[in-house]
């Protein structure tokens, strides 16, 4: 018997059982996608305006493409989308590319947590609302706050509501020695109407969804709208201090407002998802994204040389620091101390002291619990 011949032919492939097709790495270009600014996600669908500020805008509703799953999208977020971006009813179009961020506002649950949240994208404006009491306000929030803002690129302004049931100068004396634009509205919400009969003359109203009604400062509003004109703007704080009822007088919108728990002292979360809004009447690209309210706002994503740079009113004085100082209280011979003890940072240099330390993590065990659980 001759020996047989082997060749190509006679070797056997089985088949794949996913199909035949070769894998490849390679991804679309997706050359012919349209580009939309996201204004908020919802279980997995994202919302994004399309063609804005022209004749055909619209609203189109997306799908995360698969190779984005790890991709975090968020309100402010320019997408680029294909498939059916037509808007009509009952569309679904695939989200395949974030675009290039020109900022992107972060928080960590607290600063031992490694785990970045996106909070917003390409927002140029942060408003950090608190309200002058209830529920009290948290300076360590609103440093942690200015922090955030500044690492980010974008710049901080201070919204103080309720400003009628409490007098909120010794609040703002902490950061009166700060680049730091301040509105303060001097009318509160309440279930019945205004707060009274002079607030009723000179007020705007506002009505939440749950039926509650608000009396808000008309000229607080104008003073406030001023600033946002032209710009894309993320307001921040606790639940209950008035973000959603400021954003309802801004916008023409209708987003729930709530009080606060009397036992707790704490806001009731009304706001679920973070929503940008078109200003009413406002120049292109005036938007205004309204977050929900938030319990912690950690910074384990900021590094500590940078923290100090928020607080303008000490850095000056790390110019007498010996080199590798760390700023923190063990450290000897810090120059904050004696920036602080000549009165430079004014009367609330030492708290201001104490509130970076706090935030540099020299804080004992007990302050760093209670900066959590109140949100500082």
């Amino acid at each position: 018997m001759a020996k047989r011949e082997w060749d190509e032919s006679d070797v056997r492939i089985r088949p794949n059982k996913r199909g035949s097709r070769p894998r490849t790495k390679e991804r679309p270009s997706h050359d012919d996608a349209v580009q939309g600014r996201i204004v908020t996600v919802d279980r997995g669908r994202y919302t994004a305006i399309v063609a804005e500020d022209s004749s055909e805008e619209r609203v189109v509703v997306a799908a995360r493409a698969r190779e984005l799953r790890r991709t975090p999208v968020v309100a402010g977020d320019f997408v680029a989308l294909v498939g059916d971006v037509s808007g009509r009813p009952d569309t679904l179009a695939r989200l395949v590319r974030v675009e290039e961020r020109q900022t992107v506002l972060r928080r960590s649950a607290d600063d031992t947590d490694p785990i970045e949240r996106v909070v917003v994208a390409n927002a140029d404006q942060l408003v950090i609302v608190v309200a002058a009491a209830n529920p009290e306000p948290r300076t360590g929030f609103i440093d942690r706050a200015l922090v955030a803002a500044y690492d980010a690129g974008i710049e901080p302004l201070l919204l103080v509501t309720k400003a009628d049931l409490k007098d909120p100068a010794p609040l703002l004396a902490t950061y009166e020695h700060l680049p730091l634009t301040v509105v303060v509205s001097r009318t509160a919400e309440t279930d019945e109407g205004p707060a009274d009969e002079a607030a009723a003359g000179a007020g705007i109203d506002a009505r939440g969804a749950d039926g509650s009604s608000a009396r808000l400062d008309e000229e607080a509003v104008a003073e406030l709208r001023a600033e946002l004109d032209g710009h894309v703007t993320v307001l921040l704080g606790h639940s209950g201090v008035g973000k959603s009822t400021m954003v309802n007088a801004l916008t023409g919108a209708d987003r729930a407002t709530g009080g606060v728990n009397a036992v707790t002292g704490r806001g009731r979360h009304t706001s679920s998802s973070a929503l940008a809004l078109r200003l009413s009447d406002a120049p292109p690209g005036s938007w205004i994204i309204d977050t929900p309210g938030i319990r912690s706002f950690g910074l384990a994503h900021v590094d500590p040389d940078r923290i100090l740079h928020a607080f303008a009113d000490l850095e000056p004085g790390t110019a007498a620091c010996e080199r590798g100082c760390r700023h923190d209280a063990a450290a000897v011979g810090c120059g904050l101390d004696a920036w602080v003890a000549e009165g430079n940072a004014g009367d609330a240099g030492p708290a201001r002291l104490a509130s970076l330390r706090r935030l540099l993590g020299s804080g004992s065990r007990e302050e760093a619990q209670d900066a959590k659980e109140l949100g500082a």
